[in-house]
């Protein structure tokens, strides 16, 4: 039994999304944090910080690295971050000098933020692909059925005669921005976490951009000064998540009463009953009117995290690991399940005499 949905042992059959999840695994993250400690490393002996043989050293290691996962975990609940502990484990796996040039300069933030902006770029990818997949689904029910009539409702009572395509169009034509607007953030807005101590890098003395650059460079993330209390990324990725689960919740909502009424659609596929089994329930359509209203409600949780005090912020940085994975997981399956649900249309709008 788990207190999620999303990893539940059977409730994440419908509402979890695996390929999603997967960039928030503990391995997912200490993969990213070992690339952010080795890339930085490689980006200070080219600027003479360190040596070349110390950031071969450290780039061997942090390249094979399996830490205490049970170490980790405990230090965390002390220390209220991973960084701390993982550093030491690597410095004890390094050994010599190098081990005292590893991490330097940096500080818990920028391994952790930097690690969630290498995987959530994957996350964007694999929903632009969704996005794009799902749009070409509902062409193609558009071919298939786009010219039957359909009745329009508008405040849940019958209105004027529409056809299939009208109602298509307001389902399809929101994704088309929201891909667009998540492959402008893979392009333009991912960013480096890199400030040190308190967002000054006042170990690096003047070397201090030249090294963000190289190593914003080597992890093929946007090169922005520090923005460790500034989390608009975080609220504009979160926005637009929210966006696309809650257009596919209206797709789900409208299915829903298409269904109810009987005679505008078929559908196949739908879940059983125990009590009746002559019901094939929409299952997929209420799932996506569930997952949009709980983005919604978190929606609000990222703006609260939004207030960071001074140079850095436990409690707000912490609401943001309650929160943002959830809303990944929540959207990944809302596309998953519109998917399905459109495969599950055999006819729309009323037949044709």
């Amino acid at each position: 039994m788990t207190a999620s949905v999303f990893d539940h042992p059977f409730l994440s059959g419908l509402l979890g999304d695996e390929e999603i999840a997967a960039f928030f695994s503990a391995d997912a993250d200490i993969r990213a944090m070992l690339s952010f400690e080795a890339a930085l490393a490689k980006a200070q002996a080219e600027h003479g910080i360190v040596s070349k043989d110390e950031a071969a050293r450290i780039a061997d290691v942090c390249g094979n690295f399996l830490p205490d996962v049970l170490a980790l975990r405990r230090a965390t609940a002390t220390d209220g971050v991973v960084a701390p502990e993982l550093v030491r484990q690597l410095r004890k796996a390094i050994g010599g000098d190098a081990a005292e040039k590893l991490h330097f300069a940096a500080t818990s933030q920028d391994v952790i933020d930097t690690s969630l902006m290498l995987r959530l770029t994957s996350v964007c990818r694999l929903l632009c692909g969704r996005l794009d997949e799902l749009r070409a689904a509902f062409e193609e029910i558009d071919r298939q059925w786009g010219s039957n009539p359909l009745m329009a409702h508008t405040r849940m009572q019958a209105a004027i005669a529409i056809t299939v395509s009208d109602r298509i169009a307001a389902w399809s034509a929101p994704l088309a921005s929201y891909q667009d607007r998540l492959e402008r953030m893979d392009v333009v807005s991912f960013p480096l976490q890199f400030g040190g101590a308190a967002g000054t890098l006042e170990k690096l003395g003047d070397k201090a951009g030249s090294v963000r650059a190289a190593l914003a460079e080597h992890l093929g993330l946007a090169d922005h000064p520090q923005w460790q209390t500034q989390r608009t990324t975080i609220a504009d990725l979160a926005h637009i998540l929210s966006l696309i689960s809650g257009s596919l919740g209206k797709f789900g909502k409208d299915i829903t009463l298409l269904a109810q009424a009987g005679n505008e659609i078929e559908l196949s596929g739908g879940g059983g009953s125990s009590a009746m089994p002559h019901k094939h329930n929409p299952v997929a359509a209420e799932a996506l009117v569930s997952l949009a209203r709980f983005n919604a409600v978190q929606l609000s949780g990222i703006h609260q995290a939004m207030v960071h005090e001074q140079e850095r912020s436990g409690s707000a940085w912490t609401l943001e690991w309650m929160l943002l994975p959830q809303m990944a997981i929540a959207c990944g399956a809302s596309l998953r399940l519109a998917s399905t649900l459109v495969g599950q249309i055999k006819r729309l709008g009323a037949a044709k005499n």
